[in-house]
Parts: C-alpha cells; sequence; structure tokens
C-alpha cells in the first residue's frame, strides 16, 4: 500500500500542469463610473438601468449553452455591464425570457436559494485570478440574493454571509437586477488590474444553464479555471480603513424538563469585529460568540457502525474555512471546527488571521478558547478549559495546483486527571502536508497526503498515508483512492471516524449524449471498495453498479444493484438502539438493489423517492423507503415534506425493527429580508421529535433580528416508567431567544 501510495505521490508531482488560462481571450473592460454633479453615487440601486453609467458600460452578452448541450450559444439572451466608483463594485444584468411563455421559476424569496429549483443569474470572481478561491454572488428572478465563498476551484460555500445590495424589477420581456458590492466586502490584491470573472444563468422555462465564457458540461459554472477576464482601467480603488464590528446581545428562556431543572432566563451579549490587515488579509475576532440562530441539522437514521459527518454553519469559522477544514479528505479531516464549542461548551473568545499573502501564497492562523464545563453528567469529569489553535500555509504551483501544510493542537488547560472518571487527554497535536492537483484544464485532478498525529503515551501506528487521482472528461469519469490510517492516529479537534485500516477505491463511469430527444443524457457508474486490517486481511467491500438517466425537463431516474462484505472488526448493534451486538470477528454478505427519482423543478409541485431492498446483517433483510415532496406559492411560501422509512428483520434476539424518520419543513418569505421558517422532525430511532421556528428580520445588509423557538419531545416514552406510552408526548426541552446584531462598518 506505501509502495503505491509513494508511486502515485511521483505519478502527481511529475504530472505537466504549465499552460495559459482556458479562456483567456474572453474579456469583459470595466470603468470608473463617474459621479453626478451633486456628488451622489452614479449608480442608483433600483433594478433600472437608465444610469448614463450604464449606458457608457462594455457589454458581456451572447452566452454559451452549457446545458442541456455545451456546444452552441444560448438561446435564451442575457447582457451584463459592470462599472464601480470609490466604494463599490456594481453590476448589472438583463435577463430576457425564453420562446417558452409563462411566469419566472423560484422556489421562495429565502437567501442562499436552491440553484436547481430557481430560475437565477449568477456571477463568480476571482480576485487573485488564481483559479482557485474566490466570491460569488446574484440573485433569482424574484429578487432573492445568494452569497458565498468560492474554494477547490468550484465549490461554493453559501453559509458566508456579508453585506452588499440588490434589487430585481421585472418586466414582461425580462427582468433586471442590480447589485453593489462594497469594496469592503470582498477581499483582493492591490495594485492588480486583472481579475477572473464569469456569469452564469439559469432559465428553468427552456431548462438552459448558460455561461458567457465556454464550459465543458461536466463541469459547474463556478469552475475558476474557465472563468474570461475582468480588465480595470486602472487598480481597484483601496476600501481604506476597513474594520466592522458585530455586536449581538439576545435574551431568552430555557427549561429542561428532562433533569427538572426549571423555567431559567438569560442574557448575552457579544462581538465580533473583522479588521482587514491589508485589501486581501483579514483579522477576525470573536468574543463569547453565540450560534443559536444558526439553523437545526436535519437528522437522520443512523444504521452505521462509524459517527456521522454534520457540515459546519456558524459564521464565524467560515470565511477562508476551506483552508482549515478541507485539508485532508470527507472521512479524514485534521481539523473539523464543529469540534470546538458544540454540546453546551462555551467559546470565551477567538481569533483568525486568513488570506492571501500574495498571488501564491495563503495563510490561515485560528485560535480559539473554550470555558470549563462542571456538569458533564454522571461518571464523567468536568470538562477543563481548552485551547484549540491551528495553522494552515499553502503555496501555489503550476498553472493551479498547491501544496499545503497544516498544524492541530487542542490543549487542556489547567487539567488534573481524576483516577477514578473517564479521563480527558492533556494535548492531541497533528502535523500534515498535502499536494493538491488541479490541471489547467480542469480534467486531472488529485492529492497525495501525509498526517502525523502526537498524543501522550502513543509513538507508533500514529500517521496516515493517503492520495487520489480523477479524470473527468466530457464522456469519462474514472478516479482512484488509496488510503492507510494508523491504528493510534488521533484527530481529536478533526473527523476520522474510522482508523486502524487501508482502503482502496476505483470509480468509472461513462455518459452517452443524445442529439435529440426526451434524455439529455445516460450511462453506467461502477465504483468498488475494499477495506483492509492492520494485518492486511480484508474487512469489508462494496461493489456498487448504478444506471443514472437525466431528462430534458431536469427529472433524474438512478437505478442500482449493489454486494457488500463485512468482517467485524468490534461489536456492533445492526440496530444502533443500545440492544444486543454481533460478535467481533462475524461474517456477513449481502446482495441490494435500490432507485432515485427527483422530478423535474419547474413545477410548483416537486417530489422525489428513493428504494432499497436486500440482505442486511446476520442473514437479515432490509427495506428503505425515502420520499420528498414539496409545494410552492412562489415566491412566498415554500412547503416540503421529507419521510423515510426502514423495515429491518433480523434473527432473535432482535426480530423485526422499523424506523420512520419524518421531517416536514414550512417556509413563509413575506420579503427578501423577512422570513419564517418551521422545521419539524420526528426521529424513532432516537425518540426524539424536535420543533424549530425561526423569524428573520434582516433590517439592514447583514444586520437582523431573530426570534427562536425550539422544542424537543420524547415522544411515546415516560422517562418515569422507562418505558413506551401510547399516545404520550413528553417534554424533553424548550427554549425561546431573541438575538440582535448590527453590522457596523468603521
Amino acid at each position: 500500500m506505501r509502495f503505491l501510495l509513494i508511486l502515485l505521490n511521483g505519478l502527481l508531482l511529475a504530472f505537466p500542469l504549465l499552460a495559459q488560462k482556458k479562456n483567456e481571450t474572453y474579456q469583459l473592460h470595466i470603468n470608473r463610473a463617474v459621479s453626478t454633479d451633486q456628488g451622489t453615487s452614479p449608480i442608483v440601486v433600483d433594478g433600472s438601468i437608465d444610469e448614463a453609467a450604464w449606458q457608457a458600460a462594455e457589454v458581456a452578452d451572447n452566452f454559451w449553452m452549457v446545458l442541456p448541450m455545451d456546444t452552441s450559444r444560448a438561446n435564451v439572451r442575457t447582457d451584463v455591464r459592470m462599472t464601480y466608483d470609490d466604494r463599490n463594485l456594481y453590476l448589472s444584468a438583463v435577463c430576457y425570457h425564453g420562446d417558452v411563455a409563462g411566469p419566472y421559476i423560484v422556489e421562495s424569496l429565502r437567501r442562499d436559494w436552491n440553484f436547481g429549483r430557481n430560475d437565477n443569474f449568477i456571477f463568480f470572481m476571482d480576485t487573485f485570478d488564481d483559479q482557485t478561491n474566490g466570491f460569488t454572488f446574484g440573485t433569482n428572478a424574484a429578487g432573492a440574493q445568494w452569497d458565498g465563498l468560492l474554494y477547490e476551484g468550484s465549490k461554493a460555500n453559501l453559509s458566508w454571509d456579508n453585506k452588499w445590495t440588490s434589487a430585481v424589477r421585472n418586466y414582461p420581456d425580462r427582468y433586471v437586477i442590480e447589485m453593489a458590492i462594497p469594496f469592503k466586502t470582498i477581499r483582493y490584491k492591490q495594485g492588480i488590474t486583472r481579475w477572473g470573472i464569469n456569469f452564469g444563468r439559469q432559465d428553468l422555462k427552456t431548462t438552459e444553464k448558460s455561461s458567457w465564457t465556454p464550459i465543458p458540461r461536466q463541469f459547474p459554472t463556478a469552475s475558476l479555471a474557465y472563468t474570461g477576464v475582468l480588465v480595470w482601467d486602472q487598480p481597484p480603488p483601496q476600501p481604506g480603513p476597513n474594520i466592522s464590528l458585530i455586536p449581538y446581545a439576545l435574551t431568552g428562556l430555557t427549561r429542561d424538563y428532562a433533569r427538572g431543572i426549571p423555567n431559567k432566563s438569560r442574557f448575552d451579549a457579544g462581538l465580533d469585529a473583522k479588521v482587514a490587515i491589508t485589501s486581501s488579509l483579514n483579522l477576525d475576532l470573536t468574543i463569547n460568540p453565540d450560534f443559536s440562530q444558526v439553523d437545526v441539522d436535519q437528522q437522520v437514521t443512523n444504521l452505521d457502525r462509524f459517527e456521522l459527518f454534520f457540515p459546519e454553519r456558524r459564521q464565524f469559522f467560515l470565511e477562508n474555512g476551506d483552508q482549515f477544514t478541507n485539508f485532508g479528505y470527507a472521512t479524514i479531516r485534521p481539523f473539523f471546527s464543529r469540534r470546538i464549542g458544540l454540546g453546551g461548551v462555551p467559546i470565551r473568545f477567538g481569533a483568525r488571521l486568513s488570506g492571501k499573502l500574495n498571488k501564491d501564497w495563503r495563510i490561515g492562523i485560528m485560535d480559539m478558547q473554550t470555558g470549563r464545563v462542571e456538569d458533564m453528567g454522571l461518571n464523567v469529569a468536568p470538562l477543563p478549559t481548552q485551547n484549540f489553535a491551528v495553522v494552515a500555509l499553502q503555496r501555489r504551483v503550476f498553472a493551479r495546483s498547491n501544496v499545503g501544510v497544516l498544524f492541530v493542537n487542542k490543549q487542556s488547560l489547567g487539567y488534573e486527571p481524576i483516577l477514578d472518571k473517564p479521563a480527558y487527554s492533556q494535548y492531541n497535536r497533528n502535523v500534515g502536508f498535502e499536494y493538491n492537483l488541479a490541471s489547467a484544464n480542469n480534467l486531472w485532478s488529485g492529492k497525495a497526503m501525509y498526517l502525523k498525529s502526537f498524543q501522550p503515551g502513543t509513538r507508533d501506528n500514529d500517521a496516515v498515508y493517503a492520495g487520489n487521482l480523477q479524470f473527468n472528461s466530457r464522456r469519462w469519469l474514472l478516479s482512484g483512492q488509496l488510503e492507510s490510517v494508523g491504528k493510534n492516529f488521533t484527530a481529536e479537534a478533526g473527523y476520522v471516524p474510522r482508523r486502524g485500516y487501508e482502503r482502496a477505491m476505483g470509480i468509472a463511469s461513462y455518459t452517452f449524449l443524445p442529439a435529440g430527444g426526451g434524455i439529455q443524457s445516460h450511462g453506467p457508474l461502477v465504483q468498488s471498495t475494499y477495506f483492509f486490517d492492520p494485518a492486511g486481511r480484508q474487512s469489508d467491500n462494496e461493489t456498487y453498479l448504478s444506471y443514472l438517466f437525466t431528462f430534458r425537463s431536469r427529472s433524474t431516474f438512478t437505478g442500482w444493484v449493489a454486494t457488500d462484505y463485512v468482517r467485524l472488526l468490534q461489536p456492533f448493534d445492526p440496530t444502533n438502539t443500545s440492544r444486543e451486538t454481533l460478535e467481533t470477528g462475524s461474517t456477513h454478505h449481502w446482495n441490494a438493489w435500490g432507485t432515485a427519482f427527483t422530478s423535474k423543478p419547474q413545477s410548483l409541485f416537486t417530489y422525489g423517492f428513493t428504494t432499497r431492498y436486500g440482505g442486511y446483517y446476520a442473514n437479515g433483510t432490509r427495506l428503505n423507503l425515502t420520499t420528498d415532496v414539496g409545494y410552492r406559492f412562489q415566491p412566498f411560501v415554500s412547503l416540503a415534506v421529507s419521510a423515510s422509512y426502514n423495515d429491518i428483520r433480523l434473527p432473535q434476539p432482535w426480530g423485526r425493527t422499523t424506523f420512520w424518520l419524518v421531517g416536514p419543513r414550512f417556509d413563509v418569505t413575506m420579503t427578501n429580508t423577512l422570513y419564517l421558517t418551521t422545521f419539524l422532525q420526528y426521529n424513532e430511532q432516537q425518540k426524539n421529535m424536535n420543533l424549530n421556528a425561526r423569524i428573520q428580520w434582516r433590517y439592514k445588509p447583514a444586520s437582523d433580528f431573530f426570534l427562536v423557538y425550539t422544542d424537543n419531545y420524547l415522544p411515546s416514552f415516560s422517562p418515569q416508567i422507562g418505558q413506551d406510552v401510547p399516545g404520550l408526548f413528553a417534554v424533553k426541552n424548550r427554549a425561546l431567544v431573541l438575538k440582535w446584531t448590527y453590522w457596523w462598518n468603521i
């Protein structure tokens, strides 16, 4: 295994990557807009582009089609203009309707909407022209905003939120968008006059997705490798002193029924600050942060042997967060910010310095301090004060590749272990190196990585070696990955759910592209994964074969078959409900099949389903049925219900076990700044019902009022008698929080 990884590393380093930017000839010239005679802004953001500055601006038009085909010009017309003044970057887009009659299609006025379910316009800025990191802004046809950070060349983190304004005005034959992006909102290098830029448009009525520059259909329009060039008439203006203070204050009531704690009032206040050290390097500070308004996680039925992953949603950890949290792979993350401050552990303060030193160097330094928690439950020692420190350094090489170094330190402060209670480690440290391959044309990508952990009492089998290589063309997707994780490797501030294994995985798929008819594309995919224990013996194998149909209406259908083999390396309850366990060393083999369908997004009524039936552990069977149903009264109301049913049949002592997971969601968006979201989740496996209702009023850009109500129940279970009682809903805990935030630019 290690010999193969060393060979793979050599292949990645030797791969030729020097090439000119793919869409260098697509250039849009941007010129300063002259202020009015009264000294006011030359642009009024109102969805009407009759100002003289717009008439003088160069036009980006004649877009290319990306879907359903990527070989011709777009049929739906889009005209884009850009200009700027001392404070803002301005953009206008005129989005003409196509030949298909009917109103625009949007899901709601909620921010950061689902791309596939909205008529929309988005643009992508590569402000360092490095084809790796950038910003994205856009709106749907009804005016709901979209903003995010771009990372790894094409991925967007929409949890990022910042200060900017926009307006959309609808006409019979078009809708018009105006945006103003403050220079203080984005990061860019002083003195450069070339940015990467691209514009994307989706028109669901005609099922057309288009882009200003030509982009192969297998890549998203966010691919920075395929941006054109925004040519400035002079270097973008410096934003001047760029300090933002973001205070918050909250009050609320909580009650813990399960533990007999009566109503308890709370009042908290804290402060975030953003200080631009340079136009490309930012210092973030936080004191006593609170994240009570963050969206709740969507629950799942967990039948896995290992810990599940839930993404970070807290704003402080997001800007340039990819440099910390995306080091490694999905299941080998030396740093995972959700380890900090969740589960009632208070964050006292923190600081993060992140951004670009120049076009080639990128840096990230973060330090967070949590408080001591005395009450961690029965027979558990108090959680000590802990410090989390992370340092990341990245160097661009070749066209779009980079090499990176990461250091993570989790340290318990003033900690004295108690002999008769579980102890916390004094420290845990990780050091890692990785090379990320990204070819100039985006066809080749890959990674080679090494990690080592340090903790008291461990000196061997504490390293990770991993690498992958992928080729993605219009028709072929070929990928291979190798991993070796030592049994003593530990990442207490990371996410590594499985240790002590070696893994080999291969994927191959082919896409057919019919010239006409109702099918846009179709093709097979085969994937095989093998796990081996530290002695080199096979412990797991899954081989999966699927066939995907994508229709021109944007609906999809997949059918699949799979075969699984598992040799348990530790006891496991196949129902994950703390019942009897299967023995270590027992072997299990089964076959299964399934389907998946999603309906076309143009309809007011949308739906989807998945099915799975086949074998399971101990010669049992498992049936899984899921469905997602939605209806919208556009653009103000969106209703959605998701449901999952599992029927597991095993020999005694388990017998038959069934689980329901139901999650209705209700969104009312009175305007694009006032939302009501209600989310109810019933999880039979966890014996929990959760209600979360949130009102958000964005009274100024990036400044909000939140009213949040949460409720947790123990359905059909009485903690007093310790058994199910039909019809009973025992309240576990409740909370009501009112929170105010204000974004103040100094």
